[in-house]
């Protein structure tokens, strides 16, 4: 077995403690789901806040949804 040369982060730690436990199959199924929100409501707001920086509109999307790139 090899030893670690680096302490785990926060997240790493906090997710041993939940795998210390034994999760049914649909509570798997929510962490996955937990997660994934958690994930896609980031990487939206980043979306949404370089949209606004960049001051893009409704017409804009349009054109980039039909140019064919």
């Amino acid at each position: 077995m090899s030893v670690l040369n680096y302490p785990l982060n926060n997240v790493q730690l906090e997710l041993m403690k939940l795998f210390s436990t034994n999760l049914s199959d649909h509570e798997l199924l929510e962490l996955r789901d937990l997660l994934s929100n958690f994930y896609a409501d980031k990487a939206i707001k980043k979306a949404d806040s370089i949209w606004e920086e960049k001051g893009l509109s409704d017409q804009d999307m349009e054109k980039l949804l039909n140019s064919k790139s």
